[in-house]
Formats: structure tokens, C-alpha cells, sequence
């Protein structure tokens, strides 16, 4: 079909359609009747000679061709969008604007200290919205009402950009005091009381069953694989709550090593490397593409890639 035979609204129609699933919020979304929205959804039909959503138990599901059109369909409009955009430079000394953004407690604890010492000194009059990952649905950054994501993802939809912000290994924090502190082998930390902190992804599921410890993140699923099982006797979400804990004498927390080295100068605590391998991991930083052009957000993310930088310099 040519290209100019098609009506460029419907384009945005999908776009929202795949996004909710659901023609009446697909409508809503857009500010049109329900009847126009199903009535484009079946020129949509037409077009691409598929039924692109069919209904089922759960609502209205993707077929296997709207599924393959959604990231074009993305990167197209963000293209158009950044036509239509004014090309208008970033003036961060003057701006007022506010950003969101969604950062995971491992990325508050180490990355958003020095990005907001630096902000002030570049950008005193900007304003910072910190969200936690339970706060932020992939739809809210899908459609640019957040500004990023900063966190360790396991998955992330294919239409978003990325970039690795630094890489991290694993320590353990330890009470000076704890047995295991003169002898720490892989035997003595298997016989600690451990905490467990959770890698805060997208959605936050209820409680935690220590009996799936498979499904509790890279340690566990590091020890797994040697065959072996941590006793776990706390579990928190936050990483500051570990070094509070770990001056018990008979816990370890075992943390992103950045994390863990935020304790150095407690002259309680001792921090040692895992008596066992841990992979590695990355932070990252995602972004709808909705925004890559936006000469503000193109802005921000260069400065965050800035101060991650010194901070990793500095370990």
C-alpha cells in the first residue's frame, strides 16, 4: 500500500492499541469515542492484512505480526516526533524544568549522591524526582511521562535505548566480630545467618519463600550452581538496612561491592570478597524512545554517563 493512501493517525492508534490491549483505554488515551477507535483498529486490519489484536481470556492479545511491528512503530513516530520537535538547545543554567526519574535503592545508594552534588553546581534550578522501581510501570517510561530507568534489568522492551552505566561485583560486610571474619571460606559462610537484599526490579512482588532459592537473585542462584544453600534469616529491600544488621555478629550481608564500600569507614564492620564466584553484573539506564531526540534528556543522560564515570574512577 502507498504511503500516502494511509491515514498517519491510525499509526498512532496501533502504537496505542499494543500498548493497552484494550480498545475503550486505547480510546481514552487518545481522547476519542470508543466507535473511532474501533473503527480504526479495523482499517488497521486492512492494512496489514492481520487481525492484530484478538480478544481472549485476557483481554485483547498481540498476534505474532503486531508483535513484530511494535518496535518499528516505535522508532517511526519518535523519528516523526523529533521532526516536529523545535530545534531548541538545552540551556541547564537557566532551566527549570523537573526530571523523573526511576532508580532502583542500589543505584540511589551509589549513583544519585554525586549526580545531585553535580546537578547543583550545573543546573541549580533543575528539579530532581527520584522514583522507586514499584512506583513505574514500562508503560509510564513507554510513553515518556518518566524520564529514565536506572537499575539492573534481566529484561527490558525491545523499543527502549539502554546504555550500561558501570559494571559492579559482589562483597561481603561482616561484623569485625564474626567468627567467620579470620577464616571465611566457602564452609563458614555457609554456616552464617545471612540477608538477603532484594536487586528491586521492575514490579515488586509479594514477601519472599526462602525455599525457592533459585528465584532470590544472583547469589542464591550462584551458590545453586555449586550445589550449595545460603541460611537466609532476614530479608530487606533496601541496602542501606544491611549495614545496620551486619553489626550483629553472626549475619553477613553479601552486597554489590560499590555498596558494601560505602561502609569502609566503619571500624565495626569488614568487608571481604565471596569464598565463592558471583558474576558480575550491570547498571543500566533506559529511556523511551519517545525522548532520545529531546535535547534535555539528551542532556541528562550525557551528564549521568559523566558523574558514573568519576565515580567509578574513584571505586
Amino acid at each position: 500500500m502507498i504511503l500516502k493512501n494511509i491515514d498517519l493517525n491510525l499509526l498512532i492508534y496501533l502504537d496505542v492499541l499494543l500498548r493497552e490491549k484494550n480498545v475503550t483505554r486505547a480510546a481514552e488515551q487518545l481522547g476519542i469515542t470508543q466507535p473511532a477507535m474501533s473503527n480504526g483498529l479495523k482499517r488497521l486490519r486492512t492494512i496489514f492484512d492481520d487481525p492484530l489484536l484478538i480478544r481472549s481470556s485476557e483481554g485483547m492479545t498481540p498476534t505474532e505480526r503486531a508483535l513484530d511491528l511494535q518496535p518499528a512503530l516505535r522508532q517511526a513516530l519518535s523519528d516523526i516526533q523529533m521532526v516536529l520537535e523545535p530545534n531548541q538547545s538545552f540551556d541547564p543554567k537557566q532551566s527549570n524544568r523537573m526530571f523523573r526519574i526511576m532508580a532502583s535503592d542500589y543505584a540511589e545508594a551509589t549513583l544519585v549522591p554525586a549526580l545531585v552534588k553535580e546537578m547543583r553546581e550545573t543546573a541549580p534550578n533543575v528539579v530532581l524526582d527520584f522514583l522507586t522501581p514499584s512506583d513505574v510501570s514500562y508503560k509510564d517510561m513507554e510513553q515518556g511521562r518518566v524520564d529514565m530507568a536506572i537499575n539492573r534489568f534481566n529484561e527490558i522492551p525491545q523499543s527502549f535505548h539502554q546504555i550500561t552505566v558501570w559494571d559492579d561485583t559482589f562483597s561481603c560486610l561482616l561484623n569485625r566480630g564474626n567468627p567467620a571474619v579470620d577464616h571465611f571460606t566457602l564452609e563458614s559462610y555457609l554456616a552464617a545467618h545471612h540477608i538477603w537484599v532484594s536487586k528491586t526490579g521492575m514490579g515488586v512482588g509479594f514477601g519472599m519463600n526462602p525455599e525457592k532459592s533459585g528465584q532470590l537473585g544472583w547469589i542464591d542462584k550462584a551458590l545453586l550452581e555449586i550445589g550449595e544453600k545460603r541460611n537466609i534469616s532476614i530479608f530487606t529491600r533496601h541496602y542501606q538496612m544491611p549495614a545496620l544488621i551486619a553489626e550483629s555478629n553472626d549475619l553477613i550481608a553479601t552486597l554489590p561491592t560499590r555498596v558494601a564500600r560505602l561502609q569502609a569507614q566503619n571500624a565495626k564492620l569488614v568487608v571481604l570478597p565471596p569464598p565463592f564466584f558471583i558474576s558480575s553484573f550491570e547498571l543500566k539506564m533506559a529511556w523511551s524512545p519517545l525522548l532520545q531526540h529531546n535535547s534535555a534528556h539528551k542532556w541528562l543522560r550525557g551528564l549521568i554517563i559523566e558523574v558514573a564515570k568519576k565515580v567509578a574512577k574513584a571505586g
